[in-house]
């Protein structure tokens, strides 16, 4: 943090654009890898098999496409933020306003809230935490070095986050593997997991056929493979190659030939999440079928609090019930770790949109000072406004995966 100039906005946006590979590529990985997907990921192969980890897979291919087609010619371009860019692409400023503010709206709405909830809901589960002071407790610390250090310091806190994120998820696939006894019997044990109460007259609660692949049937299945393929890298593709969370890393590195190899490291991390979160989420299924798998809406309620199921619930009941208490310990530390990085990546980049997108339009002239605190406010006062927010919605909405 102190060896950046973060009196700059170079220094304090950027990180000084003086960031080697390996950093960034665990920045990139770290600030995607939320604690949304060590609830969800799981959750999803808990109910549905392994479809959805083409999301994660297709995202490997535009994190390349991001680093070889995109970088150069932001880099190039000497831009800040992604409005930035399409203001001085498109020319008018508009465009820059409006994007500014769409992107700040997205994050709030589907980045933030998806992070918060279930961050939250594992340290609900895993030490019976108030969820409201969980929020609190969490949005403080990450505020401690984000207000102050600016991106350098989130990247190298992210690199750190990223070694503590694979080292437990590891471990607890070690534990799982070895419990089920292995590939052919979480394949097996996964097609024979079906709950004791069951809804009479439906599929509901029994594991897919095509649980085991990727490419499904194009007209009946959740996933269909046209999708998959074709609609799928439309999102993709923005997320990777235009989100400024994304980019902004990527800005950050000292030369294009460091931005290629962080685009790189990335895309290599981005096969783990199936080994690491998505099958032992499907292992959870075997191991607590009635728990996890359930199906029966007021069985659901006891169990999990939520009548539409309890798959999301999956991977922290795994923690919970399978590692001892000092590997839970090490799980906690990965699940706050991937909340944190993520909330950082996004208030920071939220924070720079704001300022240099927003606040440096309506005063043309502002120096560089007073830019520094306007990004500093906005990154605290946005910490404010999502801990009100996030109270209420947990006081109203229990949100299903």
């Amino acid at each position: 943090m102190w060896r950046t100039k973060r009196s700059t906005v170079d220094g304090y946006f950027l990180a000084g654009k003086n960031m080697t590979w390996w950093p960034v590529g665990a920045s990139l990985f770290a600030s995607n890898i939320g604690s949304g997907h060590f609830i969800g990921l799981a959750g999803s192969g808990a109910a549905a098999g392994i479809g959805a980890i083409a999301y994660e897979w297709n995202g490997m291919l535009m994190v390349l496409l991001l680093g070889w087609l995109f970088l150069p010619i932001y880099i190039a371009s000497g831009v800040t933020t992604m409005p930035e860019y399409l203001q001085r692409r498109f020319g008018g400023r508009r465009t820059q306003l409006f994007i500014a503010v769409l992107s700040l709206f997205i994050y709030i709405f589907t980045k933030i809230s998806v992070d918060m909830y279930a961050g939250a809901l594992f340290i609900q589960l895993a030490l019976q935490w108030d969820i409201y002071l969980a929020i609190v407790l969490l949005l403080s610390v990450t505020a401690l070095y984000t207000v102050a250090g600016g991106l350098a310091a989130v990247i190298y806190t992210d690199a750190v986050q990223t070694a503590i994120m694979l080292a437990g998820a590891l471990t607890l696939m070690g534990f799982s593997f070895a419990e089920v006894g292995g590939w052919n019997a979480l394949m097996e044990g996964y097609a024979n997991a079906i709950p004791s109460v069951t809804v009479p007259n439906s599929t509901c609660g029994i594991p897919r056929d095509d649980a085991f692949h990727i490419f499904r049937d194009p007209v009946n299945s959740d996933l269909p493979w046209p999708g998959v393929i074709i609609g799928m890298s439309i999102p993709s593709m923005w997320y990777w190659c235009s989100d400024q969370v994304i980019v902004q890393r990527s800005l950050a590195a000292k030369n294009l030939t460091h931005a290629k190899g962080g685009s790189l490291m990335a895309a290599y991390l981005k096969i783990l999440p199936f080994f690491a979160v998505m099958l032992p989420g499907m292992i959870s299924r075997i191991l607590y079928t009635d728990d996890v798998a359930c199906v029966d809406p007021e069985l659901c309620k006891q169990i999990c609090g939520n009548t539409v199921g309890c798959t999301d619930t999956a991977y922290a009941r795994l923690v919970m019930e399978l590692l001892p208490a000092g590997l839970r310990g090490l799980m906690m530390a990965v699940m706050i770790a991937a909340l944190m990085s993520s909330l950082t990546s996004i208030f920071n980049s939220a924070s720079t949109i704001f300022t240099m997108d927003l606040w440096k339009s309506f005063r043309s002239r502002a120096s560089e000072w007073e830019l520094m605190i306007v990004g500093r406010y906005v990154t605290t006062s946005g910490r404010a406004d999502t801990t009100q927010n996030m109270v209420l919605v947990a006081a109203h909405v229990h949100t299903p995966y």
